[in-house]
């Protein structure tokens, strides 16, 4: 029963590493529920049949790609250590800075694109890490800008809309710049962005329950840079839909996972969507979307019979008891198009003009929302089998 039970341990840790890139052992630790020296023995295990890498606190997953996997390890411990990477010996590429607020979810696939893209047109990404606990933004720009960055990608940790002393500090440098999944407060600044449309992703979700029969639709959410949009994504397609206004809109704020507090958040929502007769929910993110459903199954109750869910991220979405239909932002498109416009203007002989990129989610329809789909994602207005 042990080794079945450390057998199991060892997918769930794959998956983890799978779905977000890189993790941190008490991040691992917390997840699973059991204590750090459990996770470093399970990665020992792991790293000794070759399916982990052990970095620097932590582990990442290997794959096939042999040296260029070598390479991500070397980059992520890096920033684990918030320092930005030296330049390539020999290199003539212009290096792009990038700044990030986590490596950990979101922002792998993003971080992939930026890296895609610069690569094949021969540039090279240094990255530095701020934190939503507490924004280093400035400084890790600062970094950036003396490691020799000749333009700056930048997600900030301080809010969807960035704020104005930090777009100060951005021109100060004299470096050309990209917010990424970031704008300006002001919409008349000129300023280069590229971001996903998130409220067009909540619109998308709200409509897609209400052609399921949904005439009350709630909306959970954590608190994150994104809620805001989100909020107003929901409130929108609730007035533009006729939908009845009851349905419960809660922000959980961002407890640890699976704390009292989250429970007493998850528990609360249940308890309004039972008693307003709200029968569908979008929940940001995946991992409240989880552990939502695990909340209703405790009760007695079933997803999507009692509950139907959308998740917001589709980053693990696919991966819960009953794979949750997900919207999904085009993350590793974004970084993909934020390095080409950060790169056109590096190598522009006159510069070209402001450009503004805004790209909307698809989303991903699998069991939980209650339609029947074989696994099909749509983009902007629907789900395709």
């Amino acid at each position: 029963m042990a080794d079945m039970l450390v057998a199991q341990r060892h997918e769930l840790l794959l998956r983890e590493l799978k779905a977000h890139g890189a993790l941190k052992i008490v991040e691992l630790a917390a997840r699973l529920r059991v204590s750090s020296a459990t996770i470093r023995r399970d990665l020992a295990e792991l790293a000794a049949a070759g399916k982990v890498t052990r970095v620097r606190g932590g582990a990442m997953l290997v794959t096939r790609r042999g040296a260029h996997d070598q390479a991500h390890v070397r980059q992520w411990a890096r920033t684990a250590r918030a320092t930005p990477p030296a330049p390539t010996p020999g290199d003539d590429g212009p290096m792009l800075g990038l700044l990030v607020p986590s490596m950990n979810y979101y922002y792998p696939q993003l971080v992939a694109g930026v890296r895609g893209a610069a690569a094949r047109r021969g540039a090279r990404v240094v990255i530095g890490l701020t934190t939503y606990a507490e924004p280093r933004d400035l400084g890790q720009i600062e970094e950036l800008v003396a490691s020799g960055a000749a333009g700056l990608l930048v997600t900030t940790a301080e809010g969807h809309h960035t704020p104005a002393g930090t777009l100060d500090g951005l021109r100060a440098t004299g470096l050309p710049f990209v917010l990424v999944e970031r704008q300006p407060r002001d919409a008349y600044e000129p300023c280069e962005f590229a971001m996903s449309d998130h409220r067009q992703g909540t619109y998308t979700a709200v409509r897609h329950f209400a052609a399921l029969g949904h005439d009350r639709v709630g909306l959970f959410v954590n608190g994150s840079p994104t809620a805001g949009l989100i909020r107003e994504g929901h409130a929108a397609a609730v007035r533009s839909l006729g939908l009845d206004p009851s349905a419960p809109v809660v922000d959980g704020g961002r407890p640890v996972l699976v704390s009292a507090e989250a429970i007493r958040h998850y528990d609360g929502f249940i308890e309004r969507c039972l008693a307003t007769g709200t029968r569908a929910a979008l929940v940001h993110s995946d991992h409240d979307a989880i552990e939502l459903a695990r909340r209703l199954r405790l009760r007695g109750l079933r997803t999507p019979d009692d509950l139907a869910l959308i998740a917001y991220d589709d980053e693990i979405a696919s991966l819960a008891e009953v794979p949750l239909t997900a919207v999904a932002p085009p993350k590793q498109e974004l970084g993909e198009r934020a390095a080409q416009l950060l790169l056109d203007r590096l190598h522009a002989v006159e510069p070209p003009a402001v450009r503004q990129l805004v790209l909307q989610p698809r989303l991903v329809v699998r069991a939980s929302c209650g339609a029947a789909a074989a696994g099909a994602s749509a983009a902007g207005g629907g789900s395709i089998s």
